[in-house]
């Protein structure tokens, strides 16, 4: 017999939390239905899936036909299911206790519904620390997937990736297998020739006695979903030859993880450092440092060495994120301190909502950006602050917070305020500003304050410098959504400039300047604000009263410039057909386009997918503009703006002492 190589394929299925159904009937139809009828066709074709919690049940849902060839291939054992977090989050960024809770919560929820209770997991992102080893033991899980570049931050060469190793925290030991770079770029991009002919290969190397594996798990929507693969995959048969071309070879076998797994030893002990995938290296790191970082990557391939030495080049590590994005971080510290509450609630107070609401928090596609990653999505934003603000006020009713206290939630030096009555939370930032950083409204589920700042972006060099404003494909096979650039949108200078202030609400200015404001100590609560930087002292007071947020100024002096603020409002409806201004018993406009108009003292922003209203008053006229804050993303489809916000500009001549604006929240 020719020596063989096992080939262990896996495929990972996942919609984040949040996503549009019609996003995910489309995945559904043209990647993950037609994979699954590929597969069940050839019933001697190993494999192993992981399909997230969420989209699993959103799936047996909405498509059970396809679900139960699913199970059918379980049942024959075809078919190896992976575990993970229930609600996909990033397993080294939550609290153990939840580590455990989502891995279990997922394994019951495999064995309930296809007899089967994994021993593998799928881990987020490829985010490797430590940390996580006791928590998937605790669970069951014998082994994981890392990939191969993980080892070679190590110093192992990629000759000895071949097999899984060993390693341990707390006394745990975990199973880890190394995916390999070379095979996630080939399937499905090149070839089925080229890409079983290297398969071949990997037989060939080896030393006889030694079962190698050829290892590949990767996004099972790139088979179908991104940019030319539904007619590469499908209608131009790659995978139905990939699959026939495969059981052909007299070189190739197809396993599950598990039965290699139970198959062979261990290759030996590792201890991996804290990484991710080598394309996380750059996304991580700040524009700056990202720029610099692809420079010397530009250079090494350039040069010739890079493959050799890559593991050498280090940029960042996936929490980097907390560190380069505020929102980011603010939700995640947001989302540790509603798990420390949950967790110190009695027994006889909790209910699975709880639990389920907090795990819908933790699901990891809002909390970063890259070429995926979703945290300029606002839709996503808003499925995890839906969730935290349900999860609140769930606790607030069996265990009660006071209505006012300070706390440094983000941990940035800097304190918060938190005003709260049970209907309404706002969220003082007590720096210059004094504005409102989140505020809730809990009968509408939905945080206001939930918008995006411009900020530098690594990839903003490429729209700069229009470099590669076409995609180059190779002659051969299509190219990969790495190595594409494209444009969904005409970008300029002006959509990728930096915000030099934070979009929060409530931003004040005089004369066009900053205000800058410090708290007044002796106020009873924190939500009391005088100027520092104006001739006569302006007084800011920040107050609920029920559905209704009031601002009240209060001028010391007669200030000649022009008094004005800006309110950004996250309107979940954005720039689509269910957002629009109603003023005067008319619709002037929808939140995507910009409005201006003079003496006014209420409007109302109504907004379908809120199924709720905000009605803006003041006690005397101002005058309103409006605009859409757009800030601008990359994706597997190219460059693309992004409507985060109405922002409102509200301006004034100071001709009275006071003038209060209010913000009313209701639901329809």
């Amino acid at each position: 017999m020719p020596q063989r190589v096992s080939l262990l394929l896996g495929v990972h299925a996942h919609q984040p939390v949040g996503n549009f159904p019609e996003v995910l009937r489309d995945a559904h139809v043209r990647c993950y239905r037609p994979f699954l009828q590929a597969l069940h066709r050839y019933p001697d074709f190993r494999f192993s899936v992981h399909f997230s919690g969420w989209l699993l049940d959103y799936l047996l849902q909405h498509f059970p036909g396809d679900m139960e060839l699913l199970h059918e291939m379980v049942s024959r054992r075809q078919v190896e299911l992976f575990g993970a977090g229930d609600t996909e989050p990033v397993l080294a960024v939550i609290p153990n206790r939840d580590r455990i809770g989502q891995i279990d919560a997922f394994s019951k929820k495999l064995a309930s519904k296809f007899g089967q209770r994994p021993q593998g997991a799928w881990l987020t992102e490829r985010v490797w620390e430590s940390t996580v080893v006791p928590a998937l033991a605790d669970c069951g899980i014998r082994y994981t997937i890392v990939d191969d570049y993980h080892f070679l931050c190590t110093g192992k060469t990629s000759a000895e990736l071949n097999g899984y190793f060993t390693t341990e925290e707390e006394s745990r030991t975990l199973d880890l297998f190394p995916v390999s770079e070379s095979l996630r770029y080939k399937i499905p991009f090149s070839p089925v020739d080229d890409t079983v002919a290297y398969l071949e290969s990997l037989a060939d190397r080896q030393t006889p006695g030694i079962d190698p594996a050829a290892i590949y798990f990767d996004d099972i929507e790139k088979f179908g979903i991104w940019p030319e693969t539904y007619q590469w995959v499908y209608e131009q048969g790659w995978l139905e030859q990939f699959i026939q071309k495969v059981l052909a070879s007299p070189k190739i076998r197809t396993r599950h993880y598990g039965e290699y797994h139970a198959g062979e030893r261990t290759r030996g002990i590792v201890y991996l450092p804290t990484v991710s995938y080598i394309e996380m290296n750059e996304w991580t790191l700040p524009a700056a440092s990202a720029n610099a970082y692809s420079e010397i990557v530009q250079q090494a391939k350039s040069g010739g060495w890079y493959e050799h030495k890559k593991a050498f080049l280090r940029g960042g590590i996936w929490k980097n994120f907390f560190s380069r994005y505020p929102e980011s971080n603010w939700m995640h510290k947001r989302m540790l301190g509603l798990s420390a509450r949950l967790a110190a609630l009695p027994e006889q107070h909790r209910i699975p909502q709880m639990q389920q609401r907090l795990f819908e928090s933790q699901a990891n596609d809002a909390y970063w950006h890259g070429l995926f990653g979703g945290l300029y999505l606002p839709h996503l934003r808003r499925a995890v602050y839906r969730a935290m603000v349900e999860l609140e006020a769930l606790l607030d009713a069996v265990a009660p917070r006071p209505h006012f206290f300070t706390e440094d939630t983000d941990l940035d030096g800097v304190d918060e305020a938190y005003l709260q009555n049970g209907v309404l939370q706002a969220v003082l930032k007590l720096d210059r500003f004094a504005s409102i950083c989140e505020l809730d409204a809990y009968r509408l589920k939905h945080n206001f304050g939930d918008t995006l700042r411009c900020q530098a972006e690594h990839y903003y060099h490429k729209i700069q410098t229009e470099e590669l404003r076409s995609s180059d494909t190779a002659s051969a096979g299509i190219a990969s959504a790495h190595d594409r650039i494209g444009y969904k949108h005409e970008i300029t200078a002006e959509d990728i400039a930096a915000d030099d202030h934070p979009r929060g609400l409530f931003v004040d200015r005089l004369g066009g300047m900053f205000i800058a404001y410090r708290s007044l100590s002796s106020a009873l609560e924190n939500n009391h604000f005088q100027s520092e930087n104006t001739e006569y002292p302006i007084h800011k007071r920040i107050v609920l009263d029920n559905n209704r947020l009031q601002v009240a100024y209060c001028f010391t002096g007669k200030l000649t410039q022009r008094f004005g603020t800006e309110i950004n409002l996250a309107m979940p409806s954005c720039d689509g057909m269910g957002g629009r201004y109603l003023y005067r018993g008319k619709i002037p406009g929808g939140f995507g386009q910009s409005l201006e108009l003079t003496g006014m003292t209420e409007i109302v922003l109504d907004d379908d997918t809120l199924g709720g209203r905000v009605v803006l008053t003041t006690s005397h006229p101002v005058t309103l503009r409006t605009h859409p804050h757009f800030s601008v993303s990359q994706s597997e489809n190219g460059f693309e703006k992004i409507m985060q916000a109405t922002t409102l500009l509200l301006e004034w001549p100071v001709t009275a002492a006071e003038l209060i604006v209010a913000l009313t929240f209701d639901a329809r």
